[in-house]
């Protein structure tokens, strides 16, 4: 059985280290297991990264950490997923303002890979973004991406 590629995006790092939210915490520990073991193959991009070297320090250099603990693997911004990013942006699917987020949604695609992992509830992991980006990726010819939390991944007990 093949094993998932996960694009694994800025949030859940930052859950990781979460004093906010138990829940989401543990099950973003749990993910962390579970890719340990060998469950999931993990990538992240440079745009998480961009975005991870804007937090404060000690947390800023943990969760840079996290990715290397974990052999998580980084892909490289390129010109089509630039270039779907925007066309998720034309169609109202995410906000220009937001454009980064629709660059890891992209970068999730065009990398082949089979699903975003994501806490950013606000424009990554709701049904419209779910169900837009499909159309968009089939017309595009992407195929379908699953987009999900940590909480919707992760086995349970």
């Amino acid at each position: 059985m093949r094993i998932p590629k996960i694009y694994i995006e800025t949030s859940v790092f930052n859950f990781y280290f979460s004093e906010q939210s138990a829940d989401k915490r543990q099950d973003t520990m749990k993910l962390f297991a579970e890719i340990k073991a060998g469950k999931y193959e993990p990538y992240t991009s440079d745009y998480v990264l961009q975005e991870l070297k804007r937090a404060d320090q000690p947390k800023q250099e943990q969760m840079i950490e996290l990715i290397e603990q974990y052999n998580v693997m980084f892909l490289s911004p390129n010109v089509e997923a630039e270039r779907l990013a925007d066309v998720y942006i034309s169609r109202g699917i995410i906000p220009q303002k937001h454009l980064i987020d629709a660059q890891h949604i992209a970068m999730t695609t065009v990398s082949d890979l089979d699903f975003i992992v994501s806490y950013n509830f606000q424009h990554i992991v709701k049904r419209k973004t779910l169900l837009m980006t499909k159309t968009v990726n089939l017309q595009e010819g992407y195929r379908e991406i699953g987009i999900f939390s940590p909480t919707e991944v992760i086995e349970n007990d």
